[in-house]
């Protein structure tokens, strides 16, 4: 009589047992698969203001100069400083190579935005970190270079400590 109901309390029919079973179905997803996702996302955000601030450099330097008015910098190097990062920051994070590194370049890129550009997008920017955070915390995932290199050099040291 155990088994029984213990079979029935750990996976209920009806409504209830099928409202468990679909809103579970989400932890089915790999989490390689979520990394993914994010490094994607965040990368093609960074990706496309890089590509603007290039595509019109005159337009770019005089933003820096009198719209963003970051302190302690000057604008003829936060430019160059601001869109090298993004370029890197967004081509690593995209192949998942150096991916922690790039993703802490692009936190810092995100709390300049923040604190001294444009306070008041706040949650485009909290997006922005929270994905960062997830490549900062938890890596680049399966599907990464970073991985690959992990492997890579797990095997040479197993090889090399015979």
């Amino acid at each position: 009589m155990t088994a029984i109901s213990e079979q029935s309390s750990s996976n209920p029919a009806g409504f209830i047992g099928l409202y468990k079973r679909i809103i579970k179905l989400p932890e089915r997803i790999p989490f390689s698969l979520i990394q993914l996702a994010a490094r994607v996302a965040v990368a093609h955000v960074f990706w496309q203001s890089a590509q603007t601030k290039l595509a019109s450099w005159p337009v770019t330097m005089q933003l820096f100069a009198n719209e963003y008015n970051l302190p302690f910098v000057d604008p003829s190097i936060a430019a160059p400083l601001a869109t090298a990062a993004e370029l890197a920051g967004s081509v690593l994070i995209f192949l998942g190579l150096f991916s922690r590194v790039a993703a802490l370049m692009l936190l810092g890129v995100v709390s300049v935005i923040q604190i001294f550009v444009y306070p008041e997008n706040w949650a485009e920017h909290l997006l922005w970190a929270s994905l960062l955070l997830l490549v900062l915390m938890r890596g680049a995932g399966a599907l990464s270079i970073d991985r690959l290199a992990e492997r890579h050099f797990d095997g040479a040291n197993a090889g090399s400590e015979r």
